[in-house]
């Protein structure tokens, strides 16, 4: 019996201005995400990183003290790479970021203040898609996420948003979620690959740290940017999942 083909994706709308992207941790975008963005920014739109946490537990032999303003100083320079200017950080603590007030808090704060017409996260269901499981914080900051987003819309909840000054914003048109298993829609890369490589390149000391494939950053993005390339019917591709919002 033959396997059953996936579907081919469809084409992300890219009538938009303006994105707010927010993960966990520098280098999540990187790891697929970052093309996409050299994309939108090539294109004259708005594109504004936020940090749930600077990265700090993340290279093994090096102390959080010193690891957090290294990481933070690398994602930077990674989203130069791929025209973003804007990169903000939260202070929440890696590896153990909860879903919880503050975070949504944090998240609405940022919508609030940045006013995007689309919001960015990346994967946080408990797989990759079969058994590769993910990581605690992306599932955190990915689920509150989904709240935070709307909440900033509600001038009712966290009323001290609007006391600091942040009205409500309502205009997030929709929640995109890079490399989900459950993605249907997808954006082509080809011309823009060689900018994500060399965005995930700029994160030095981490793929030092890391090793393995997914140090490989020119072979590791290859093979997922042709997977989603193939259903996209281009050459190489990021994947989302759409979570539209009226």
């Amino acid at each position: 019996m033959t396997e059953p083909q996936p579907k081919p994706f469809e084409h992300v709308d890219e009538d938009w201005q303006s994105a707010l992207v927010v993960v966990a941790h520098p280098d999540d975008m990187e790891y697929g995400g970052a093309a996409a963005v050299a994309r939108w920014t090539d294109q004259g739109k708005k594109v504004v990183y936020v940090m749930a946490t600077s990265g700090e537990a993340g290279i093994d032999s090096m102390d959080p003290e010193q690891c957090g303003p290294l990481r933070e100083a690398e994602q930077i320079a990674s989203a130069a790479v791929v025209g973003v200017d804007t990169v903000e950080f939260l202070g929440h603590p890696d590896g153990t970021v909860e879903n919880g007030l503050p975070l949504r808090r944090d998240i609405a704060r940022a919508v609030r203040r940045h006013r995007p017409d689309i919001v960015i996260t990346i994967n946080f269901h408990d797989t990759w898609g079969g058994p590769y499981l993910n990581q605690a914080d992306h599932i955190a900051v990915g689920r509150a996420l989904l709240d935070g987003v709307r909440d900033a819309g509600n001038r009712w909840i966290f009323r001290e948003l609007t006391a600091e000054g942040h009205e409500p914003w309502n205009g997030v048109r929709a929640i995109w979620v890079s490399g989900s298993p459950e993605s249907g829609h997808a954006v082509d890369i080809t011309e823009h690959f060689d900018r994500g490589v060399a965005s995930l390149e700029q994160h030095k000391a981490y793929l030092a740290g890391l090793g393995g494939a997914m140090a490989d950053a020119r072979g590791f993005l290859e093979g997922f940017g042709r997977e989603a390339g193939t259903r996209l019917g281009t050459r190489f591709a990021v994947p989302f999942e759409v979570f539209p919002l009226g």
